[in-house]
């Protein structure tokens, strides 16, 4: 693998107009024990990670991925340098993990993803400890202008596994069904819009007609009908 003095100490220069963009998931899954661990009352077992969202070895272009846990924690700061990028923990209650990513080129700033861990569901199976809660996320880091040493490990990534490569979460579905969502929330606020114009043309027109029978009235010098 290539290294930073193969391009020099400024990683060989930002390579300017190029956009690099590398899709990821991150999240947790947890297990319900199905009752309180008496020696430290936690209730789960859980494991928050960060992974590739297509099949590649990220290790290519990441050094390090650091996880920020609550500081009940014994060493609430951990390390991973190899993928799975993941780490395994008991508990009892939800908190934020601060999420990390170091790159090999150090001219590289790194990315800070912020995730909350999940280990409550109202699902049966999930309440019993007979299926595993999952709690995942569709992100992606753009590189823009990357340095040419960057570049260059990011196009150099291979494939972790030969078979298929899935995840918990249906992405595709999710998308989907997002912008569904979104196309139906568009043509909601489409026609309420033209609904309150109609409605304002129409105060506009009573307006005009009450100047009108006013502007009537003061030419008589009569006075306004009682209703």
């Amino acid at each position: 693998m290539a290294s930073t003095n193969d391009f020099g100490p400024d990683s060989g220069g930002r390579v300017k107009g190029i956009t690099i963009v590398k899709p990821i998931v991150y999240g947790n899954v947890a297990r319900y024990f199905g009752k309180k661990r008496e020696e430290d009352g936690h209730t789960h077992q859980w494991t928050v990670y960060v992974k590739p969202y297509l099949n590649e070895d990220m290790s290519t272009y990441v050094k390090k991925v650091h996880f920020k846990l609550h500081e009940s924690y014994n060493n609430p700061n951990r390390i991973v340098t190899k993928p799975p990028y993941e780490l395994t923990e008991t508990g009892w209650g939800e908190f934020e993990i601060v999420v990390k990513i170091y790159f090999h080129d150090p001219n590289e700033r790194s990315v800070t993803i912020y995730h909350i861990l999940k280990l409550f569901q109202s699902t049966p199976e999930i309440q019993l400890g007979k299926k595993s809660l999952v709690s995942e996320f569709y992100e992606e880091i753009v590189f823009q202008d990357p340095t040419a040493y960057m570049q260059h490990l990011l196009s150099s990534t291979r494939p972790i596994t030969l078979g298929a490569w899935r995840h918990d979460t249906d992405f595709e579905v999710k998308k989907d069904a997002t912008l569904n969502a979104i196309m139906e929330a568009r043509n909601r606020i489409r026609y309420e819009v033209i609904d309150l114009k109609e409605k304002l043309t129409l105060a506009k027109e009573t307006i005009a007609k009450f100047k009108e029978e006013i502007a009537k009235i003061s030419k008589t010098g009569g006075c306004l009908p009682v209703t």
